[in-house]
C-alpha cells in the first residue's frame, strides 16, 4: 500500500497537545519551504487507529506567534502540498452568549473578517491569478456535519452554528467592541479563523472551525475573562481532539486495493 493510499487526507491546525493523546503516535515530522516562506512549525504525521492525518501548530512549536503574523499562506500552502483534502481548524475563542458551558464546543457556520493587514489570498495577481473567490458559505457543510455529528457521538457538548467574528488582536477586545460584535450578529470571537478559511477556499480544502470555548467576551461574564482560561482551554482542546480523532478515524473508507 503506498503512503498516500495510507493517509487520510486530513489535517488539523490547532495548537499543541493533539500528539500526546493516547492513542496517538507521530510517525514523521516534515520540515517544508513554500513560495511564502516557511510554515509556522515542521509538520508532524500523526496516526490514530491505523489512520494517518498531518498536524501543524498553528502559533508554532513554541507558540509565540502572535496571531496578525502567522504565515496562513505557507501554512495552508504546505498542507495542500501534502495531499491534504480536508482542514479541521481548531480555535480558542471568546464567547458572547451567556448560555453555552465554557470549555464546550462549537461549530460556526459564518464568519465576519474584522482583522486587517494580514496576507491573505493567493489571487492577488502577482503570487497568483486575480481572482474573487466565492465565500457565501466560509465553511464546508459536509466536514460541519460530520464534526457535530461525531461530538455528539462522544457525547461532548458542542453548539451547531453561530457566527465567528475574527479580530486582530493579540489584545483582546473592549467591551464597546464586544457591544458592536453582537450587534453584528457576533457569536464566538477569535483571532485565527481568517484568512485561513479563504485560503482554504482558493485552494479547493474542505474547511471547518472546530471552537473551543474558553472565555466570556469582554464584559459578557462575572469573572475576569482569564479566570479559569487555562483550565478551560485544556479541558475544551482535549474534547477537540477527540472529535477530530473520531472524524480521521471515521472517515476512513476502505478501497479495492486493501484488500
Amino acid at each position: 500500500m503506498s503512503e498516500a493510499m495510507q493517509d487520510s487526507g486530513i489535517a488539523v491546525i490547532g495548537g499543541s497537545g493533539l500528539e500526546r493523546m493516547a492513542g496517538v503516535e507521530v510517525i514523521d515530522t516534515r520540515e517544508m519551504t513554500t513560495p511564502f516562506g516557511p510554515p509556522s512549525a515542521p509538520l508532524m504525521k500523526l496516526t490514530a487507529e491505523g489512520e494517518r492525518f498531518w498536524f501543524l501548530s498553528r502559533h508554532g512549536d513554541r507558540h509565540d506567534i502572535a496571531p496578525h503574523r502567522v504565515n496562513y499562506r505557507a501554512n495552508l500552502w504546505a498542507l495542500d502540498q501534502l495531499g491534504v483534502c480536508r482542514v479541521i481548524a481548531v480555535n480558542a475563542v471568546g464567547v458572547i452568549p451567556v448560555e453555552p458551558p465554557l470549555g464546550t464546543l462549537a461549530v460556526p457556520d459564518q464568519l465576519i473578517d474584522y482583522s486587517w493587514g494580514r496576507e491573505s489570498t493567493f489571487f492577488d495577481g502577482e503570487s497568483g491569478p486575480l481572482e474573487h473567490i466565492d465565500l457565501t458559505e466560509p465553511y464546508d457543510a459536509g466536514l460541519r456535519q460530520a464534526l457535530i455529528g461525531d461530538a455528539a457521538a462522544l457525547g461532548i457538548p458542542c453548539r451547531a452554528g453561530g457566527i465567528y467574528g475574527v479580530t486582530q488582536g493579540p489584545r483582546l477586545e473592549t467591551r464597546a467592541e464586544v457591544d458592536r460584535l453582537a450587534r453584528d450578529g457576533v457569536e464566538y470571537i477569535g483571532m485565527t479563523g481568517m484568512p485561513e478559511a479563504v485560503l482554504a477556499r482558493e485552494l479547493a480544502l474542505e474547511y471547518a472551525c472546530l471552537a473551543v470555548l474558553v472565555n466570556r467576551a469582554a464584559g459578557r461574564g462575572e469573572a475576569a475573562i482569564h479566570a479559569d482560561l487555562e483550565e478551560n482551554l485544556t479541558r475544551g482542546a482535549e474534547a477537540a481532539g477527540r472529535v477530530a480523532l473520531a472524524l480521521i478515524v471515521s472517515a476512513a473508507e476502505p478501497s479495492a486495493e486493501d484488500d
